[in-house]
């Protein structure tokens, strides 16, 4: 019996941590198809070095290994490859990619919680592990704003079992998150979550917030997606020859169109994609999204008008 109930509090753990990253890994980054839509890339041209677009993101994340090599020095460059192999679900990879940035940059708190984070999904989904939990508190030193860190810290508390704390951790940063940010969304989902699961009522306190106001730049909720890639991220993939740009922007893409193909019950990766084919003009890709999104939410009435607001919202055909 004994033996029983451990196995059981072990598969509780385990659907509790997958629950929570799964839904993190299923909108992850789409990022660089918003800042390609802005313009970000456009003031940087392409090294001479460079003869030939990569026409795959394994290509692109040799090309990217490869100026490493000749510039190891280059922290935005590791930060670069770190979110490419985190990207194509390469995670251990992607964490010592991370780690090399932080070498250079220790003080670095986004470096310091992406790394946290892909060693947290390199691991066995039941913890995070001890070298990502002093990644995130060290982030958290040298900025204590930071989302991803402050939301992994509540990830450690639920696993331990501190449903509760985990949750008010939760809040906290709810609370100081403009409307619309990339991840407030999912936070709300881990709120639901945890607290169903542990019969901790937080309908109440999740329908009594009152979000900021959202901050300059930010898109709709409809655009958004968590983690996804920072803005300081963003500004690193500029120093990409376009050729490399558009290979890894489809390959995330087309990640993400796998991910929903496993697990179509995933409301923010449809219109996550929406938006990513819509910002690149591919309308009839974006369509197509918008079908299959429906399909997948034919009996959540509440789901499809969600995704035909924001199809709407996106230009969609067809919504």
């Amino acid at each position: 019996m004994a033996g029983a109930a451990k196995t059981d509090d072990k598969t509780v753990k385990t659907g509790r941590i997958l629950l929570i990253i799964t839904t993190i890994i299923a909108v992850a980054a789409i990022g660089y198809s918003i800042a390609r839509s802005t313009g970000l890339f456009d003031s940087k041209p392409e090294p001479a070095a460079v003869t030939a677009p990569p026409k795959t993101p394994e290509e692109a994340i040799a090309q990217l290994e490869a100026r490493l090599k000749t510039n190891p020095e280059d922290a935005q460059g590791w930060q670069m490859l770190g979110w490419a192999f985190f990207e194509t679900g390469r995670f251990a990879e992607a964490a010592t990619a991370y780690k090399r940035a932080i070498q250079l940059q220790p003080d670095n708190d986004e470096f310091l919680s992406a790394y946290g984070e892909a060693v947290t999904l390199a691991g066995d989904g039941m913890s995070v592990p001890a070298d990502a939990a002093a990644a995130f508190r060290k982030a958290l030193i040298k900025n204590p704003d930071n989302p991803r860190a402050r939301y992994f810290v509540a990830v450690a508390k639920d696993i331990a079992g501190d449903h509760k704390g985990a949750i008010d951790d939760w809040f906290q940063l709810l609370e100081v998150t403009p409307a619309g940010a990339p991840w407030e969304e999912n936070v709300r989902a881990a709120i639901r979550n945890v607290g169903e699961k542990n019969k901790i009522d937080v309908a109440t306190r999740l329908a009594s917030l009152k979000p900021l106001p959202a901050a300059p730049g930010v898109p709709a909720v409809a655009t958004a997606g968590i983690p996804g890639p920072t803005p300081q991220e963003m500004r690193a993939a500029g120093s990409l020859p376009k050729g490399q740009q558009d290979a890894m922007i489809e390959g995330m893409i087309a990640s993400l169109e796998a991910k929903l193909k496993a697990n179509p019950n995933n409301a923010d990766g449809w219109i996550m994609l929406m938006r990513s084919r819509t910002s690149l003009g591919e309308g009839s890709k974006a369509a197509t999204a918008y079908q299959s999104a429906l399909k997948a939410f034919a009996s959540d009435a509440m789901q499809k008008a969600r995704i035909t607001a924001s199809a709407k919202e996106l230009g969609v055909p067809g919504a």
